[in-house]
């Protein structure tokens, strides 16, 4: 991600594991994106109404309570035109299938490979 400018863009990360959400904005922060959490759906959606600025949303599927696909459904209704990347340790076929479904634009296995991360921060930020 180094040769690349983000523009400081908001990524809104949407993860309940605090090893996660550390590792990932880690490296998100290190290549000047400007990161947001959200630990729930809920709480997503209500940043999703309540701030224009994200550009992007790396959304974990399996959350306690409202589960991930379901966010994402909420989130186009509000905002169809932001991207929505799932984000599972589970690279299941029928779970991918789920979340595309729903409304995701990607999909990313958990550990997240990098080098895949930065295609699709290339492929939806800098459009």
């Amino acid at each position: 991600m180094d040769d690349v400018d983000f523009k400081q863009a908001r990524i809104l990360v949407v993860e309940d594991d605090f090893v996660n959400y550390t590792l990932l904005s880690e490296i998100l922060y290190k290549h000047k994106l400007d990161v947001v959490r959200a630990i729930n759906a809920e709480q997503a959606i209500e940043m999703i109404k309540s701030d224009n600025t994200i550009k992007l949303v790396l959304m974990d599927i399996r959350l306690p309570g409202m589960d991930g696909n379901y966010a994402t459904r909420e989130i186009k209704q509000i905002r169809p035109e932001l991207p929505v990347v799932a984000q599972s340790a589970y690279a299941l076929n029928d779970e991918i299938d789920t979340s595309l479904e729903a409304g995701c634009d990607a999909y990313i296995t958990k550990p997240i490979d990098f080098k895949d991360l930065k295609k699709i921060l290339v492929k939806f930020i800098n459009k």
